[in-house]
């Protein structure tokens, strides 16, 4: 999240210096922003249970990977060869020690890809079902669904980056400046992963407030609720 902020500045940095400037910035800045934007948003009940969010999530995750498989795709016609080999990186590059390292770096990657999983029961508590159809089944059809186009989309993007270059490739083609035009493409890009990535957050983080808030209630039932003054109802604290 905080490289993506800060990819969006560097690659505007680049594009107005022609390259020449390393363009190196702060993250602090970027950290602090993000951490206000979700204790902002922390303190709106069931934000994660908006109906909307999942196809704005959803529209943004489709805007960026399709950028970054077309930027892959661009590369490649551009070059006219396909870069890499089909053991992957090269030793001498690296050492066959790091390329097993970072084989098992990869496996956890793609673990994380699919870290939905979490979230499972919140996501199905959100969706519509037809009256004759349980939320299971349909939850069910749902999942295969997503995985299937989430796993093309990711297969697609990451062979078509170490397509295009190779031993080379950026570990994110989007912030690690395996592109550098369009910049208004790329930034585009970036924007709406920190969409997407803003909202993601509290999808995970919110579940998680709640079974603290539950637990702590049961914990404490006699504590004093704690009245927060703001606009509207307020919040209580147990």
């Amino acid at each position: 999240m905080l490289s993506i902020n800060r990819a969006i500045k560097r690659s505007n940095c680049f594009h107005e210096s022609g390259g020449k400037n390393p363009c190196h910035m702060s993250s602090n800045p970027y950290m602090i922003m993000f951490g206000i934007t979700e204790i902002v948003f922390s303190q709106i009940p069931d934000f994660d249970q908006i109906w909307w969010l999942s196809i704005v999530a959803s529209v943004m995750s489709f805007t960026y990977s399709s950028i970054g498989l077309g930027l892959g795709i661009a590369k490649v016609v551009d070059t006219g060869a396909f870069k890499g080999s089909l053991t992957g990186i090269s030793i001498g590059t690296v050492t066959q020690t790091q390329k097993i390292w970072r084989s098992f770096q990869a496996l956890g990657d793609i673990a994380f890809a699919y870290s939905y999983s979490i979230i499972l029961i919140e996501i199905q508590d959100t969706m519509k079902s037809p009256a004759s159809e349980p939320e299971a089944k349909t939850m069910k059809k749902a999942t295969l669904i997503s995985i299937g186009v989430t796993t093309a989309f990711y297969m697609l993007c990451g062979c078509m980056g170490y397509a295009a270059f190779g031993d080379l490739a950026p570990g994110n083609l989007l912030t690690g400046f395996g592109f550098y035009n369009p910049f208004w493409l790329l930034d585009i890009a970036n924007a709406a992963v920190v969409v997407h990535l803003v909202g993601a957050y509290q999808v995970y983080c919110q579940p998680l407030f709640a079974f603290i808030e539950k637990w702590a209630a049961a914990r404490w039932p006699e504590s004093t609720k704690i009245k927060i003054p703001a606009p509207g109802p307020g919040y209580n604290l147990n």
